[in-house]
């Protein structure tokens, strides 16, 4: 007979506390703002990247499967890769007058920022 093994449930990122007194607040979903309401900056950034260059868009508001969905659509465009979390999108190369140009077309307000 073989035992099967259970897998733990992990919610968030506190797993025991030994505080008899400590509730555990989950996130609540942030309604999406609408794109003529979002106010986006577009980055160049090179730090923690080994030299490469990576196309960083922040200041979206709004829960991460839109989030995703506009990453999606970005990376898409520009034929790259790059991810979305934490509120930023990340796009693999210099991609930044592409991006304004599409978040633009989109209805987005958008402006390059950085060096």
């Amino acid at each position: 007979m073989s035992k099967k093994k259970k897998k733990k449930k992990i919610v968030g990122d506190v797993m025991y506390s030994t505080n008899p007194d400590f509730e555990y607040e989950m996130e609540e979903d942030v309604e999406t703002l609408l794109p003529s309401e979002q106010d986006l900056r577009v980055w160049l950034d090179r730090k923690h990247r080994g030299g490469k260059q990576a196309t960083l868009v922040k200041g979206f508001i709004g829960n991460n499967d839109d989030l995703k969905d506009l990453g999606k659509l970005l990376k898409t465009k520009c034929g790259v890769g790059g991810s979305s979390k934490d509120g930023e999108i990340i796009i693999q190369g210099d991609h930044r007058g592409k991006v304004v140009d599409i978040l633009k077309n989109l209805g987005y307000k958008v402006k390059k920022a950085g060096a």
